[in-house]
């Protein structure tokens, strides 16, 4: 797989994402289902948006490990919410990190939503590459 990026925008560097990606001769395409602060038993997990993204990183991670897949191949990452203003405050330091650690280097989109399942408050839906 080729995997290039477009960010034609200085303040791109900033955003932890890229305008574009471009992938040439993928060997697979791995398209996730949103994932949220589910537990094993699929009950909502109650806490604060901080808690509940780590959840939904940790199960993301999970997801795309057991199809045989990396986090550093996603290229597309949908960010729901229901409130941006308390993702930035208190969610970012560990969305970043995150992201940095495996490399990610994604387009994507960041949705203010009405309401989740079960009163859940971030949900992440992936597509990776290999």
């Amino acid at each position: 797989m080729e995997k290039n990026t477009t960010d034609p925008w200085a303040w791109g560097k900033y955003t932890n994402s890229v305008q574009a990606v471009e992938i040439k001769a993928p060997q697979g395409t791995l398209y996730c289902s949103g994932q949220v602060a589910i537990d094993a038993n699929g009950q909502p997990v109650a806490g604060d948006m901080e808690s509940q993204l780590a959840l939904t990183i940790q199960n993301l991670e999970q997801l795309i490990s057991e199809a045989g897949y990396h986090p550093a191949g996603i290229v597309r990452l949908n960010v729901y919410t229901t409130s941006t203003q308390e993702f930035f405050t208190s969610c970012l330091p560990a969305y970043q990190a995150w992201i940095e650690k495996h490399g990610i280097r994604q387009a994507t989109t960041m949705l203010e939503v009405k309401g989740l399942f079960g009163g859940l408050t971030v949900e992440l839906e992936a597509t990776v590459v290999r």
